[in-house]
């Protein structure tokens, strides 16, 4: 039985962008500087009038020019039309949204690509499963992620980084990759698209405890083992869910751990270490300009270990302090005095 084959890659592909978020509007940037025509979705006519008149994000990437080849529009009839590849960039609260506003103008050949790192709440699902729920018609080898150590903030200013794009099907992620590749950001491939969902949003919860560490003066000895247990931890979910461990020793794994555990950055770090300062979480997500998504997923993350029976520890405390009041000091006794077992 043939296998329904994606477009062939085309170093061209006409691209959209849903979403102006900080790392929407970059990766729109990034492949129109390459050549590629890309459209940027907005919410409203006012939000799409204000980036044309500006020529820039203001509020997201201020002093960053939109180049020749990049529109920006408000209408996802003439935003999608044409469109290829379709990039999906937006927190996952809001993914299933603006899914069902675009739904009907996407292709049947196009790839749409998720860059969301996070999970539905109150559902558990991943983008990709959401995107199933909301175009079932859609086939489903057309449906790609990106993950991997990507802050928005040092790739705008053109410093390197490289990142994973997983696929079903090797042609879909191979166009992904063609479309998105620059002589600064380069992408590889994988067909471990379970792993690349789940790493890119897990280890969100990781930084918030990483976050806490630091704003703990914890140390680096601490901080390290925090990190590498965490991973040991969220890998452990990945592979109970069908992931592969592999893929929690990469660019969405290990690599984007990295960097958002130790990056100034960092929104769940950030947040962790406003929870070390005692702040509470409606007051320090109140005074934040973007979502950090640690906190949703935290919630998703202890549903999907029940449902699989993993256990989780870092992940239960990190619950306890944003939602339960659980003070983030006490968080280092209760890991340090679990009882002696085998590393592995």
């Amino acid at each position: 039985m043939e296998v329904e084959r994606a477009l062939p890659p085309e170093p061209t592909c006409p691209t959209a962008v849903v979403g102006a978020t900080t790392w929407g509007t970059t990766l729109a940037i990034l492949t129109a500087r390459a050549g590629v025509p890309v459209t940027l979705l907005c919410r409203t006519p006012e939000e799409a009038d204000a980036l044309r008149r500006a020529g820039e994000h203001t509020r997201r990437l201020p002093g960053v020019p939109f180049p020749s080849d990049m529109s920006v529009q408000d209408d996802p009839e003439t935003a999608l039309g044409d469109a290829r590849l379709v990039i999906v960039a937006v927190p996952s609260d809001r993914f299933r949204d603006n899914l069902r506003r675009v739904a009907r103008h996407v292709s049947r050949d196009a790839v749409i690509l998720s860059v969301t790192k996070g999970l539905e709440l109150p559902t558990g699902l991943r983008m990709s499963e959401v995107t199933a729920q909301e175009l079932p018609e859609h086939p489903t080898q057309r449906f790609a992620a990106l993950s991997g150590p990507n802050l928005a903030g040092e790739i705008i200013s053109g410093k390197p980084a490289l990142s994973v794009v997983a696929s079903e099907h090797e042609a879909t992620s191979r166009l992904a990759q063609d479309t998105l590749m620059s002589p600064a950001f380069r992408v590889y491939t994988s067909d471990d698209l379970v792993g690349v969902e789940l790493g890119g949003a897990l280890k969100n919860i990781i930084a918030l405890a990483a976050g806490m560490a630091d704003g703990l003066n914890a140390g680096d000895n601490a901080k390290a083992a925090l990190v590498t247990r965490g991973l040991n931890e969220i890998g452990r979910l990945g592979i109970a869910a069908g992931a592969e461990l592999m893929t929690f020793a990469g660019l969405a794994g290990l690599g984007d751990v990295m960097a958002t555990c130790n990056s100034p950055l960092s929104r769940n770090r950030r947040v962790g270490e406003e929870l070390a300062k005692g702040r509470q979480l409606p007051e320090i997500l109140a005074g934040m300009d973007a979502v950090a998504e640690g906190v949703n997923t935290t919630v998703a993350a202890l549903e999907m270990a029940e449902r699989l029976d993993v256990d989780m520890p870092i992940t239960r405390l990190m619950s306890q302090v944003l939602f339960e009041g659980l003070p983030a000091a006490e968080c280092i006794p209760v890991l340090m005095e679990r009882p002696p077992r085998s590393e592995w």
